[in-house]
């Protein structure tokens, strides 16, 4: 599966989930439980997961030290509120709200899919299914006419505005879906746009969920070609979007996983801690590129642009410091893989990632990277083409490291 198919066939993080869960399986990955006793040797392959939308995997390397990269399978889009249509003017609507800070107005009058999970009655009590409408659906928004002030700017009110039209006679919206009994669901409105290349020479990706499932895809992709000598970890975790408060979202998983994985392999309290001290996190998320209609709003000495490499992030909201900052780079450039540091002007917001958390759940030197995008949050972003292949060769990179690499002496 390439990084296109991943996206397009990755709709909201159940589905995200399950196709690196495939991908890993086919690739000889042994599926554990949490709560259950594990059998791990060096060498081995394995991954956990948590509610169908999170996965860590990792393999044993010969160096009891954590190098793990850290990206999100959830991105902005719209939640589904329960099955009550909302009857207006010749249509049935969606009842939605808002998930994650998506740019709305980029929603407007394209194909939209309703994906997510369902959860069925069955014999011995509840199975989950992942769906996705075979048909779409559409925000259609008010015209120029009716709206002369649209191109001067306007609000968008989330109750108002984004609600997708579903049909114009009453359907029942689970029945579109599945056949089951369902009890229950979480579903959301995503875009259906198709990934597709742009440029004259083909230099930008466009697609909905570059921000964040470009750092998922890589991540994995670099977990399956690494030859660790230390502990090498993929961790996908859900619900950064919205706060990583979750069980699934939350870098408590994390160390969940790392207690299981400390026991399975003997480690006492002090060599758990040591391979937390050794050790390190990339908290793989996506940076903003400088807007080519827009300079302005970057920072004027530290720009990020499409294609030129991959952007360690620097900001109070990030985790990154000087010493897991200057390990990385020490990395990257002995393996000749192109970095930018990247910087946000001081009079703009910036976003978060779930590095500070992963930071204080653990307490791990942890440095905030991505690739530069532009579009971030719109129902469809745009990269360049290379930073794909160069943002995996730099987590790659990274995982190969040595004990003594992951440290500043």
């Amino acid at each position: 599966m390439n990084v296109q198919e991943f996206l397009k066939n990755s709709y909201t993080a159940y589905h995200a989930t399950q196709n690196v869960c495939n991908i890993l399986s086919d690739n000889g990955f042994v599926e554990l439980s949490l709560g259950e006793k594990w059998d791990i040797a060096e060498g081995g392959k394995y991954f956990v997961t948590r509610n169908g939308s999170s996965v860590i995997a990792f393999v044993v390397g010969a160096n009891k030290v954590l190098s793990i990269c850290e990206s999100h399978t959830d991105s902005p889009s719209f939640k589904v509120k329960g099955t009550k249509l909302v009857a207006s003017e010749g249509a049935k609507r969606l009842n939605t709200e808002k998930y994650g800070g998506g740019l709305l107005y980029t929603y407007f009058d394209r194909p939209l899919k309703i994906a997510g999970r369902v959860l069925e009655k069955c014999e011995n009590g509840v199975i989950q299914k992942l769906v996705a409408s075979d048909y779409n659906v559409v925000i259609p928004s008010l015209c120029v006419h009716f709206n002369p002030a649209v191109n001067d700017g306007f609000s968008v009110n989330p109750q108002v505005d984004t609600l997708p039209l579903l049909a114009q006679s009453d359907v029942e919206l689970y029945k579109t879906l599945t056949d089951g009994e369902v009890l229950d669901a979480d579903l959301y409105v995503v875009p259906a746009t198709e990934p597709f290349l742009a440029g004259a020479n083909g230099e930008f990706l466009c697609a909905p969920r570059i921000d964040n499932l470009t750092s998922v895809y890589t991540s994995i992709q670099a977990l399956l070609n690494c030859n660790p000598q230390t502990i090498a970890m993929a961790v996908c975790l859900d619900n950064e979007e919205v706060g990583s408060g979750t069980r699934q979202g939350n870098p408590r998983f994390v160390s969940q996983v790392v207690d299981a994985l400390c026991d399975a392999l003997g480690m006492d309290v002090v060599a758990r801690q040591n391979a937390i001290e050794g050790g390190m996190v990339l908290s793989v998320d996506n940076g903003h590129a400088c807007h080519p209609a827009h300079p302005e709003k970057s920072d004027a000495l530290y720009r990020a642009y499409l294609n030129k490499g991959i952007v360690i992030k620097h900001h109070t909201n990030y985790a990154t410091d000087g010493l897991s900052s200057a390990i990385f780079k020490n990395i990257l450039q002995n393996n000749g893989v192109a970095f930018q540091d990247l910087y946000n002007r001081s009079d703009m917001r910036c976003g978060s990632t779930v590095g500070l958390a992963t930071a204080r759940e653990l307490g791990i030197k942890t440095c905030d990277i991505g690739m530069p995008q532009l579009a971030m949050h719109s129902a469809c972003e745009t990269c360049g083409t290379m930073d794909v292949d160069t943002m995996q060769q730099a987590l790659t990179a990274f995982l190969n490291a040595s004990p003594a690499d992951l440290i500043a002496k």
